[in-house]
């Protein structure tokens, strides 16, 4: 029996210490749990931290709707708040307390920042005692009373303009015609408007009606429908149906349209998947943002900053006071180096084929044209795409959407001047030694090549160098590379910048060499263009620049902005660039000249080179090819153009790329 009230002693000696040792709960505490929701923006849990006369006063859902609605309206981000020191107030008791904290936020209105203090109260809940947040109103900004709402309003920044080197728009903030339907002033069978209408617009009468029918439509008002040119003629025979009419509306237009299109890509509506990338970075779900090209690019630049102001109302709807306020800043323009009348006469010559060209002055390294077809119209995207044009670019196995001239492919023997020049400086080439071969094939080893063998296509008994390049001789070059070697061959070739990025302001794929350890028969394709090198256009064009500056290869310069500058500084000799650089004369000017009978002009002299490139697979003895010619006029070498049309293996190879070429100079100079 002792030892039983012994245990009992021992049970209440043993509750009374850990009741001494327990703490009471401290409202700092609480405080640190409530900010840290806070910042979360967590209001469902905030609101769990009120104490209970708070909680009377406001429920849950209205506390939530009211911070997200308040919060969301002004574009709140960057959130801290920072609990400080508690200063000593006499009335400050043991059931309630005064702790301050600071507060500071972004928000599209620009940075917010008040301190305040927030009053907890000690209150016992299911016998245990909790501190409370006190909250009302002004813990969402201090001037703000009950009764008081936030007004929150956004102006838009004006885009700048893309021009080109004239100040010619490129892309530019026009007006555009919004076709609207009144629907009490449609006819009583709908069809008869609905179903034309559908026709011009390309729209179905579903999107049409599904526009009609959306919650906010009055049957008196204007309801858009989609937006078209202001020129397009299709506009009176729009608002000559029953119910339709049309109004001016500011849009983003392209007036080189598919000419264009892949160089000044196209802005759209930011998506959901944008907001999440651009958070903190001032868009709104109602913005519009690059998507593509330049206005991808530099949309930064051109964007500019949305101005905002922050403002409590009171009851009757008066301002009472601004909580923060923010300038527009509009954007600005880009002013590129692209002529516009080159621009578009590429385009018209390669419109109705698959490829692209690239056009630069080779003096100082502008671009002036940057081209690609098939194309699309950027316009498009912002007078209203509709899905069934979506779907036809979308199918269409010629890709239209796909920019190519951002890519590489095999440049054929385009690359036979670089590949000269290399053999050149290196000294394993002797510009003046004949290289005598009989037959259109040949091979190096027998045993080591098997059935492998570089073909030509004039059988010509003895060439050196210039005839190699008058007759685009495969076989003279496969040698060149050979006798180079793989590795002097591919220091050659990153001194002409394959490796690197292109160093313009826009994103381009590097030119490549392939993987280390070739075998004699890809180092020999390699000598004339094909094996494992791929060249993006303007990469191609740019190589032709160490031919006409002494040496140095030029850094392509599309942004006004930026200062013309070398590339790469003496990657050949002047002595070595001369030589070339007559050769590529020749290869128009004599008879036997792979472009003379296409580019051929006594009054508007070029220089320049043919290639075409074949591309198939192992064990194809045919396969698809693509054709090539560089050329620039020797007389004013203002502009060099290079130009690549796909699948011209029933089109005469380069001699069908070659007269196309030859028409754009004949545009520009006569």
């Amino acid at each position: 029996m002792k030892n039983y009230y012994k245990l009992i002693l021992l049970m209440v000696l043993s509750i009374g210490l850990l009741s001494a040792c327990s703490e009471p709960p401290k409202p700092e505490n609480t405080l640190e749990k409530y900010v840290g929701y806070w910042e979360k923006q967590d209001f469902k849990n905030m609101y769990k931290l009120l104490d209970t006369k708070s909680q009377e006063a406001i429920s849950e859902k209205d506390f939530v709707e009211r911070y997200e609605s308040i919060y969301s309206g002004i574009e709140v981000s960057k959130l801290d708040i920072k609990m400080k020191k508690k200063k000593k107030d006499d009335k400050d008791n043991s059931e309630s307390v005064n702790l301050p904290y600071t507060l500071k936020m972004e928000t599209m209105g620009g940075p917010i920042t008040f301190t305040q203090n927030i009053k907890l109260n000690l209150e016992e809940k299911k016998d245990t005692e909790k501190w409370g947040i006190q909250w009302n109103t002004s813990h969402i900004f201090p001037d703000m009373k009950k009764g008081d709402r936030i007004s929150a309003s956004s102006i838009s920044p004006k885009r700048g303009q893309i021009l080109d080197s004239e100040g010619k728009p490129l892309a530019v903030n026009g007006v555009a015609a919004e076709i609207v339907i009144v629907p009490e002033k449609l006819p009583q069978d709908k069809a008869k408007t609905l179903e034309p209408l559908s026709k011009i617009l390309g729209m179905t009468t579903e999107e049409i009606q599904k526009q009609l029918d959306q919650p906010w439509v009055k049957q008196d008002q204007a309801v858009p429908i989609k937006k078209i040119s202001v020129d397009d003629p299709k506009l009176k025979d729009t608002i000559a149906l029953e119910g339709v009419d049309y109004q001016k509306k500011s849009t983003r237009l392209y007036p080189l349209k598919e000419a264009a299109a892949h160089l000044t890509g196209y802005i759209a509506p930011v998506s959901a998947e944008d907001m999440e990338k651009l958070q903190g970075k001032g868009y709104s779900a109602q913005d519009w943002i690059g998507k593509a090209g330049l206005e991808q690019v530099y949309e930064e630049q051109l964007r500019g900053k949305s101005g905002g102001i922050i403002k409590i109302m009171d009851s009757k709807g008066e301002e009472k006071s601004i909580l923060a306020q923010t300038e527009v800043e509009n954007g600005k323009d880009v002013k590129t180096t692209i002529n516009s009348k080159v621009q578009l006469s590429i385009y018209n010559q390669i419109k109705a084929d698959v490829g692209t060209s690239s056009a630069i002055h080779p003096k100082t390294g502008d671009v002036l044209a940057l081209v690609n077809s098939p194309s699309y119209d950027p316009n498009q995207f912002t007078l209203g795409l509709t899905k069934a044009l979506r779907q036809k670019w979308a199918d269409d196995p010629k890709q239209p959407m796909l920019n190519r001239f951002k890519y590489v492919y095999a440049p054929g023997s385009t690359l036979k001047p670089l590949t000269a020049a290399i053999g050149l400086e290196k000294g394993t080439l002797d510009p003046n030694a004949e290289m005598k071969v009989s037959g259109k094939t040949w091979q190096k080893d027998k045993e080591a090549w098997g059935n492998y063998k570089v073909t030509r296509v004039t059988d010509v008994p003895s060439v050196n160098l210039e005839k190699a390049l008058i007759y685009s001789d495969n076989i003279y070059f496969a040698q060149a590379a050979l006798n180079l070697g793989e590795d002097k061959f591919t220091e050659g070739l990153k001194k002409f910048g394959f490796g690197e990025e292109v160093p313009v302001s826009f994103p381009f794929t590097a030119s490549s060499i392939g993987k280390n350890g070739m075998s004699e028969g890809q180092l020999a394709d390699s000598g004339f263009g094909q094996g494992q090198i791929q060249m993006s256009a303007l990469h191609v064009a740019m190589s032709y620049t160490p031919f006409l500056n002494e040496g140095n290869l030029l850094a392509p310069r599309l942004d006004q902005a930026k200062e013309t500058t070398v590339w790469k500084e003496k990657v050949i000799s002047a002595e070595t660039a001369k030589l070339i650089s007559g050769d590529l004369v020749q290869v128009v000017v004599n008879k036997n000249g792979t472009a003379h009978k296409d580019a051929f002009m006594k009054n508007l002299p070029l220089a320049g080179k043919t290639g075409t490139a074949e591309l198939k697979s192992a064990g194809e003895d045919k396969g698809k090819e693509l054709g090539w010619f560089v050329g620039y006029n020797t007389q004013n070498p203002s502009l060099l153009v290079s130009m690549m049309i796909e699948d011209v293996e029933n089109r005469n190879g380069s001699h069908y790329v070659t007269p196309k070429v030859k028409n754009v100079f004949r545009e520009i100079f006569e």
